[in-house]
Parts: structure tokens; C-alpha cells; sequence
């Protein structure tokens, strides 16, 4: 079967090309130019071998067919004119101006030849993210091609964490996360919630575009922060063109607008370039949100209510440690639609639950967890000992120490004094 595909879908490209020039030339004869007849011939080849795939999806069911048969075809390569000419037409469809140039070959490159197993997991993750980022950019009447940003960012990996400190699907800093009234805590950290971190992403680049009226340079100072985008203007004369100003920037603002532009190509042009997503864990519309107050775990929600604990996990990544913490604030809850019922049904059993998990976690936090000390020895007080000195010497607390030897509030520490210590 695997054999017969592929032999079909060879016969149609050759046949496909085979017309080329007869159908070219009626495509000049329209007042097209050669080339853009090329482009426009290539991309319906791409197009009818992209339905050809999804026919196969349909009929078989298979990823084990579309992989052998036509994802592993090739690693595409084209003419400059057909980049060119692609990213022309999408530069139609979009407010952010998108150029075609050497750089941005750069990242085509790199995105779409050495790390194309990457992009094939930012497509698999779009599934789930991109309708929650549109939904978000309509409201602040934002370009939607803004939702590829995150992509560049974090390959929409909310738990992304950059070498700078930089956290999430929209990888905010701190003091910029705090600009934007973003929670983070030991517990929680709304960098990583797509609903309040995209809120936060639109509002700042609204404000971004505000400032500078272009939308390459919002995008570089997105990355690299206002102030260095303006000292770069300042420096270059009053330049105001991205790549006219790109010598003055870091090396990662250089690359930025090239790697944000061709993260837009391919993912409009993934099939061309035979990438194409895996089954996404979960869709945006078959979720629900609450809101919720702690004291709530993630693995007691899971065995309450027949949740798998890995995809409640993936649609919580705000809880550090899997935990909902009682802090006075009401938290947002993410759950597959069918669980928003039983959630409702068993809350108060969930809640009561707060002391403890269910075994099979591994998101405690460490500082909650009390290690097991079934041994007993015993200290004798020196001169020079304190109780700080000792909780830090057998990785105790100076309570257990008291309660250990039934020692009151008022005991103060002799030399010669013998104390019991429970270790490990």
C-alpha cells in the first residue's frame, strides 16, 4: 500500500510537470510573466500533492503513510523568484511589511531544512494556541500575523525558559511582566498563561506600534526594548527603516525581523516544504476555563475527574509545581470540556484533598515535601553553637529541634547540653 502511494503521487508530480511549459505559456499568455507563471504553476502542483496528503489521512489514517510516502519526499528547495514571489503575495494580505532577502533566506533555511523537526512541533502546538492568539489580536485590532511571533519566541513552548530569564510563550522578563501586571510567584507564574500572557504580548505591542508607527520596528523593539531601538535611530540620523537601521542593533535584533518573516513563510507554506504537524494533544475549542481559589492539585484534579495528568499539566503550565495555591486570589483553571462537569460534581472533594496527592506526581514543590528521618542521633552543645547553626548543619528546622527535645519557647542553649536530632 505504502508502495502504491508513492508511486501514485510520483506518477502525478511527473505528469504535473510534464504540462508545465504547455500550461505556462497560457498562464503568460494572460500577461503574467514567466516567472510568476512558474511560481503560480509550482504552488498548484504543491497544492493539489498537499489535498493528495490529506486524502490519505482520510483514507488510511495513517501517519505511518503520509510519513513514508510524502513528508520524507524531499526537503524542498526553489528558485530565489519563488520565495520572492510567495512572500510578495503574502505581504499583500498583512499590515507588517515582510521583505524577501538574503537574511531572511538565512532563517527559511534554518527553520525549514536544518530544523525542520522543530517546526513540524510549532505547527503540531499552533492547533491548540493560534485560535486563543487570534481571538486575542481581534480584539486589540491587531495584524493576526502577530501570532507567529510566539512562535520565533518560544516555539510555543509556554514553560520556555530563555538564557536571559526570559519566560513563556511570549518570553516576558520580569520587570516587563510586572509592567503588565503578571503575576509571578514561587506557585505561579502568569508568563506562562496563554489567555493573560497573550492579553499582555497584544497590549504591549499595541503600545510598541504606537510609539514608533512601523511594525518592524515594534516587532525589534519587542525584542530588544524601545530604548535601544531609539538610541539606534538617534545614531543612525533619524533613519527610521528596520533595515536601514539594522547595523546599529545587537546581533539579535539584526536577525529578528528576517527569522519573524520567514517563521510566517513556513507556516503558510508547509506543505510546499513537506512539514506538516503530528496529532496536537488537544484543540482550543474542546477546552473550558474556570475560575477556581486553591487549595487545588493538578494530579487530584486528574483522578477526580478521569483527566490524563500530562494534558492537564500542558493546559496549566502556569502552576509551577502543579499546584493551585489558596492566596486570597481566584486562579483560571483549563480543562478538556467533558471534565468541566465533574470538576463542578467533585470540587469539594478535590479541595478536601489539599494535604495530599495522588502518587503518581512528581510536581511537589521540594519545600513541601518533609524528608523521612527515621534515624536518631544525639548533639552535644559546644561553645559557638547556635540553634541557626545546627537547623543548617542536619538540614532541619529550628521547630523540630524544639519539638524533638520538648523544649519550650524560653530555652536558651548551653554549652554541655545534649540534644536529640532526627536525620535522614
Amino acid at each position: 500500500m505504502k508502495f502504491i502511494l508513492t508511486a501514485c503521487i510520483l506518477a502525478f508530480t511527473l505528469q504535473a510537470f510534464a504540462s508545465f511549459s504547455r500550461d505556462g505559456d497560457d498562464e503568460v499568455k494572460k500577461g503574467q510573466t514567466t516567472e510568476n507563471a512558474e511560481v503560480s504553476y509550482i504552488d498548484r502542483i504543491n497544492t493539489s500533492l498537499y489535498y493528495l496528503y490529506d486524502s490519505a489521512n482520510i483514507w488510511w489514517n495513517s501517519p505511518a503513510y503520509i510519513t513514508d510516502s510524502i513528508r520524507n519526499i524531499s526537503i524542498p528547495r526553489y528558485p530565489d523568484y519563488v520565495y520572492k514571489q510567495r512572500i510578495s503575495d503574502m505581504d499583500e494580505r498583512t499590515p507588517i511589511k515582510l521583505d524577501y532577502n538574503e537574511s531572511v533566506l538565512k532563517y527559511i533555511d534554518a527553520y525549514g531544512v536544518r530544523n525542520r523537526d522543530k517546526m513540524q512541533i510549532v505547527m503540531t502546538r499552533s492547533a491548540y494556541y493560534f485560535p486563543i492568539f487570534e481571538e486575542c489580536l481581534a480584539k486589540y485590532n491587531l495584524p493576526l500575523e502577530l501570532k507567529y511571533l510566539a512562535a520565533v519566541e518560544s516555539a510555543l513552548d509556554p514553560t520556555a525558559v530563555s538564557k536571559s530569564g526570559a519566560v513563556g510563550l511570549w518570553q516576558f522578563m520580569k520587570p516587563t511582566a510586572d509592567l503588565f501586571n503578571l503575576q509571578v510567584t514561587s506557585y505561579v507564574d502568569e508568563r506562562r498563561d496563554v489567555y493573560l500572557a497573550t492579553d499582555a504580548a497584544c497590549r504591549y505591542l499595541k503600545c510598541l506600534y504606537e510609539m514608533f508607527g512601523d511594525w518592524q520596528l515594534a516587532l525589534v523593539a519587542y525584542n530588544g526594548g524601545p530604548g535601544t531601538v531609539k538610541k539606534a535611530i538617534a545614531r543612525s540620523g533619524g533613519k527610521t527603516d528596520y533595515w536601514e537601521l539594522r547595523p546599529y542593533f545587537t546581533d539579535q535584533m539584526q536577525n529578528y525581523v528576517p527569522a519573524f518573516i520567514a517563521m510566517n513563510y513556513l507556516m503558510v507554506y508547509h506543505a510546499e516544504h513537506n512539514i506538516f504537524p503530528v496529532q496536537s494533544f488537544i484543540e482550543a475549542n474542546k477546552t473550558d476555563t474556570l475560575q477556581v481559589s486553591g487549595y487545588l492539585h493538578l494530579s487530584n484534579v486528574a483522578s477526580l475527574t478521569g483527566t490524563d495528568y500530562e494534558i492537564l499539566k500542558k493546559l496549566n503550565p502556569v502552576y509551577t509545581y502543579s499546584y493551585i495555591p489558596m492566596d486570597g486570589n481566584s486562579h483560571t483553571l483549563v480543562l478538556p470540556i467533558e471534565a468541566t462537569h465533574l470538576f463542578f460534581e467533585k470540587e469539594a472533594e478535590i479541595v478536601a484533598l489539599h494535604d495530599s496527592v495522588a502518587s503518581d506526581t512528581v510536581s511537589i514543590p521540594p519545600f513541601m515535601v518533609k524528608p523521612v528521618r527515621p534515624n536518631t542521633i544525639y548533639h552535644d552543645v559546644v561553645s559557638g553553637d547556635n540553634m541557626f547553626r545546627l537547623a543548617m548543619k542536619y538540614n532541619c528546622s529550628i521547630p523540630e529541634i524544639y519539638k524533638w527535645n520538648n523544649l519550650s519557647d524560653t530555652y536558651v542553649l548551653k554549652v554541655g547540653d545534649r540534644l536529640k536530632i532526627m536525620i535522614e
